[in-house]
């Protein structure tokens, strides 16, 4: 049952605000991994071809990561409970771009785990953390 609808405090604030951020760095990072062509020619041939070669399919499961990701942000800071579904559609979307990543190709036999897993478990992570933050928002009152 959800808590009447309520203020929330600033670190509600602080935390939207953050998580937005967070989330243009990722849309910036799906742009210049997908659509800029300088960023892409820079990279080293291994990446370069890691890039080049993704299925279209994982290309639009890695915009819909960063693209949900930044709506709930935008939803959080607009107290809507979207935001916990959104971030759902989100972390979906980053547990199967990074499953394929790891698991389908030989980039951990490559680049070794820490360097190939590292920065994307911290990116499920923060997903899963955006999540819950939505919930627990979501059940304090402070989305509608």
């Amino acid at each position: 049952m959800r808590a009447p609808f309520g203020k929330p405090p600033t670190w509600f604030w602080i935390v939207s605000v953050v998580f937005l951020l967070w989330a243009c760095v990722g849309l910036f990072a799906f742009y210049s991994q997908v659509f800029d062509a300088a960023a892409i020619a820079a990279l080293d041939p291994y990446d370069r071809h890691m890039l080049t070669s993704m299925p279209v399919w994982l290309k639009a499961v890695y915009g819909t990561a960063t693209v949900a990701a930044a709506l709930g942000g935008v939803l959080l800071l607009a107290r809507s409970a979207l935001a916990r579904l959104v971030y759902l559609v989100s972390l979906v979307s980053i547990i199967v771009q990074f499953g394929y990543t790891l698991g389908a190709t030989d980039l951990i036999a490559v680049k070794g785990f820490v360097v190939a897993a590292g920065f994307p478990i911290f990116i499920i992570v923060m997903g899963v953390v955006q999540l819950w933050f939505a919930r627990l928002a979501t059940g304090r009152g402070w989305l509608r």
